[in-house]
């Protein structure tokens, strides 16, 4: 039975809990609640005893842990993915701690969760990544849900309310694509500003199988067979620079059919060739990092640009990186320096590297390719791509003096364009030619748990046709690409035009590529 006890400055109810030990009603932060009259206190100590009664009792000094230590223990206890629990790191030690890590678990209410999104827009985030900090908060809050730290998860959003017109006006914008000559134009340009054919049969590795990036780069030789590839591993790049060997996303472990074509030009790409093994794993992949062909230099270094400047190589580094450290006029004149050698901010090391970085890739390669124009990176705003106009389509110029000696420079093919946008063309392909929606997630990595995916079976017949459609998209590219001009400086284009041009049929060797 629940009684009173009175104190010097008020009342406070007294009850038993489930074990019979003597309690008090507490409040909020956990600590003996007084009461002005005896009444009151009699009224809340029966609400209490009528909780044990029926189950809904909780211990009141529940979520009074502080967000920060919870986050702690949180993390320490889950085991994901290095990925993951990368992702979470940042989310929790960058956007969660600062706003959060010295409220309560209980302090923590709707109220609170709109004034840290709020906060988060005055600062200039995007609402996507807004969005994915609250999916963090939510998953760590609903941890604490289900350990019965808290009643409700204040991040939960209640369906269904208010308007209903409107409610995407914070769409992404859609994603950029292009066709199948568009993609064999940048594979060519990525060459082109590599020097090597390596770009070239990647990218259109990339449009005619929708490989992801990580599967890509983690590609090793053994993978690549006769007529298919294996999709057993990728290569995911952590905050740190690590890339960390692991399966494909979701599991997506898949076998993809490549036309006899495709084949050829993976099998004559890997003839002859030596890769040495990297460092990071001790494999060897199939496709190599970035360098310059026959050990040329790649143009000013930073040696180079504090030679002309007359300072040293530490005082550019400050420039490129701290420029708050460096005298004004001495910054002048070292960006001078670097505008006229012509020196380019992650230029090629002259080595080739055991696997691609992907923003090294897109930076130097891809964007350039697909837009005429290098990005802009400090100390350089961006510039059209320096272009020698013979031969066709035209060769990157090198080196110092390069913008002063180009002639000419590409227009874009697709503004927008990024690797991964080579994944929908590859999916929208395949829905221009009919594929049926079983073999379209299969090739993608994809899983659709839908009663009409279960009863559905992919055939022979299913596959030959994707191959034979994907054949033709890929020989009408090639024969507008030969309408634009019959020769490629790049080795492997040009003697496929040679070989279109002159009606040559070539029969690829039946041989694995990786042996």
């Amino acid at each position: 039975m629940a009684w009173t006890e009175e104190l010097v400055n008020g009342f406070r109810g007294r009850y038993r809990d489930a074990s019979g030990k003597k309690c008090s009603v507490l409040d909020a932060a956990g600590d003996p609640r007084l009461f002005r009259t005896k009444s009151a206190a009699l009224k809340a100590a029966r609400d209490a005893e009528s909780d044990v009664r029926n189950g809904r009792h909780r211990d009141p000094k529940l979520g009074l842990e502080t967000f920060a230590e919870y986050a702690n223990r949180w993390y320490e206890q889950i085991e994901l993915a290095p990925s993951t629990m990368q992702n979470y790191k940042h989310h929790i030690e960058e956007h969660l701690l600062p706003h959060f890590g010295d409220l309560t678990l209980k302090q923590i209410d709707r109220s609170e969760v709109q004034k840290w999104a709020s906060t988060e827009r005055a600062a200039g985030y995007a609402v996507s990544s807004i969005k994915t900090w609250r999916s963090t908060l939510h998953v760590m809050l609903a941890d604490a849900v289900d350990e019965e730290i808290i009643l409700s998860n204040p991040v939960e959003q209640k369906r269904g309310r208010g308007r209903r017109a409107g409610r995407s006006t914070q769409r992404a914008p859609e994603k950029t694509i292009t066709s199948a000559l568009g993609a064999l134009l940048v594979a060519e340009r990525a060459s082109l500003l590599s020097g090597r054919d390596d770009e070239f049969v990647l990218i259109v590795n990339d449009a005619y199988t929708g490989m992801r990036w990580g599967e890509i780069v983690g590609l090793e030789p053994e993978y690549v067979r006769e007529s298919t590839i294996r999709i057993e591993h990728q290569l995911y790049e952590l905050d740190s620079g690590e890339l960390d060997r692991c399966p494909p996303k979701d599991d997506s472990y898949r076998t993809l059919d490549i036309p006899a074509w495709h084949s050829r030009m993976l099998t004559e790409f890997r003839q002859g060739r030596t890769v040495k093994a990297c460092d990071c794993h001790g494999r060897k992949y199939f496709f190599t990092g970035y360098g310059m062909p026959n050990g040329r230099s790649a143009g000013a270094t930073v040696k180079d640009v504090a030679s002309r400047a007359g300072v040293s190589s530490g005082t550019v580094s400050n420039v490129l990186n701290r420029p708050e450290r460096v005298a004004e006029t001495t910054r002048h004149r070292v960006i001078e320096a670097m505008t006229e050698l012509g020196y380019q901010r992650g230029s090629a090391s002259g080595e080739v590297a055991a696997h691609h970085r992907r923003s090294g890739f897109a930076t130097w390669l891809f964007h350039p390719a697909a837009t005429g124009w290098y990005p802009a990176k400090a100390p350089q705003p961006r510039r059209p791509v320096p272009v020698l106009a013979e031969p066709w389509p035209g060769v990157p110029a090198r080196g110092r003096g390069a913008f002063s000696r180009a002639e000419v420079s590409w227009v874009p093919v697709a503004k927008g364009l990024t690797p991964h946008g080579l994944r929908h063309l590859h999916k929208t392909l395949m829905e221009d030619l009919g594929t049926p929606p079983k073999l379209m997630d299969e090739r993608m990595g994809h899983l659709d748990g839908s009663v009409q995916a279960r009863y559905s079976h992919i055939t022979q017949g299913m596959r030959r046709r994707l191959l034979e459609g994907l054949t033709e998209v890929w020989e009408q590219a090639l024969d507008a690409r030969l309408a634009m001009h019959t020769r490629s400086p790049v080795a492997i284009l040009d003697r496929l035009l040679v070989e279109r041009r002159e009606g040559v049929v070539a029969v690829p060797q039946l041989r694995a590529v990786g042996a």
